[in-house]
This record gives C-alpha cells, structure tokens and sequence, in this order.
C-alpha cells in the first residue's frame, strides 16, 4: 500500500470512529446513519441516513449541524458531508 493510500485508509477510520460516536443518539430516536465513502480531493464523506432520519423533516440540520460538524471538528480535510 503506498503511503496516499494509507494515509486516506487512516482518515477513513477516524471518520468511521466519529461516526460511531454519533451513531446512538440517532439510533435512540429510530434513525440511523451509515459510512458511504471519503472523497480525499473534494473533503467529502457520503453517508446515508437510514430508519426515521431518512425521511425526517429536521434530517438536513442533524445531517449538517451534527454530523457534519462533528466530522470537520474531528478530522483534518473533511469539507462537507452529503447524504445520498
């Protein structure tokens, strides 16, 4: 593996940590959230909503004053967190 390739695997697992961190306050209201990808050129982490959060009218705010900026507080590079 070069070093590129290790360096963005390692900012993916700390996204996924963060991710997990966050996970059970969502899990407590019937939602979910699940890791999709890390862009490394454009800071973007694709997660998907799930359960109650994929159709809840205040998902964009848990998506981006949550998730989001628990993700940009946390890890250097992540830019934007995009539902898909």
């Amino acid at each position: 593996m070069t070093k590129a390739k290790s360096i963005n695997k390692n900012i993916e697992e700390k996204i996924k940590n963060i991710i997990g961190k966050i996970r059970p306050s969502l899990q407590m209201d019937g939602g979910d959230v699940e890791f999709i990808n890390w862009d490394e050129g454009s800071g973007t982490v694709k997660v998907s909503l799930v359960g109650m959060c994929a159709h809840c009218p205040m998902s964009g705010v848990t998506l981006k004053q949550g998730i989001e900026a628990e993700l940009k507080k946390a890890v250097k590079g992540v830019k934007e967190v995009v539902a898909v």
